[in-house]
């Protein structure tokens, strides 16, 4: 038995290792995309002389390039499901809503933004665990603890937002919440419910001792 454990575990992260680097060039070929649709757009509205268009384009590319430069800076791990959900949340808020007008041809488009804000506020949760738990002097991963942290951090964040879109529309005078609690209570539910989706998909991964973050610094550990 103990001649043949190490290699089904050298197999098996073989295997993770394939997985992990085609996703990695999915991601890669989709923000390649982006970067190809902001820069056609950039010079598309340039002709044009549509200078916010311009902008937003040129933003576009700027938040995708600050994204890879406080990766590298803060060393943090970006595991492939968080950077596809933070470039699908870019693609949808920022190219086809803003920049290409899709907010009157997609209906609930808005509704969208939230349910993949709490996607992506979940895995964020679940980074703050790990970063938290490895300042400990026993790295011991707790995937429940991690699940349950990440749920209610993304929950209490969809909260959050909808308090500063109160506050900024009455101290500023804007209309976020269209002065509608039917507004602000679907957009927590859309967040609520990214996040309960999300914490399932962890779930089902940490069944299988797959879940991001945590199974992989436990197999370099094992290295």
């Amino acid at each position: 038995m103990s001649s043949i454990n190490p290699t089904l575990l050298e197999l098996r992260q073989v295997s993770v290792m394939q997985i992990k680097k085609r996703t990695d060039r999915g991601n890669d070929l989709f923000e390649l995309a982006m970067y190809v649709v902001a820069a056609i757009c950039l010079v598309f509205f340039l002709i044009k002389g549509e200078t916010a268009k311009v902008m937003e384009a040129a933003l576009i590319i700027g938040v995708l390039l600050l994204i890879r430069i406080v990766v590298k800076i803060t060393k943090t791990p970006m595991f492939a499901a968080l950077r596809f959900s933070i470039l699908l949340f870019i693609c949808i808020t920022m190219i086809l809503a803003n920049e290409l007008g899709f907010y009157g041809v997609i209906p609930y488009l808005d509704k969208f933004e939230h349910l993949f804000s709490g996607v992506i506020l979940c895995f964020v949760g679940l980074l703050i665990y790990k970063k938290a738990n490895d300042r400990e002097t026993k790295k011991t991963h707790n995937a429940h603890v991690a699940i349950w942290l990440s749920l209610f951090f993304s929950i209490a964040m969809a909260g959050v937002w909808e308090i500063y879109e109160f506050t900024t529309d009455h101290l500023l005078g804007l209309n976020s919440q269209n002065g509608s609690l039917i507004d602000t209570m679907t957009d927590i539910i859309c967040g609520t419910s990214g996040a309960i989706a999300t914490s399932l998909y962890l779930a089902v991964k940490a069944k299988h001792k797959k879940m991001p973050l945590l199974d992989d610094s436990r197999s370099q550990d094992n290295n």
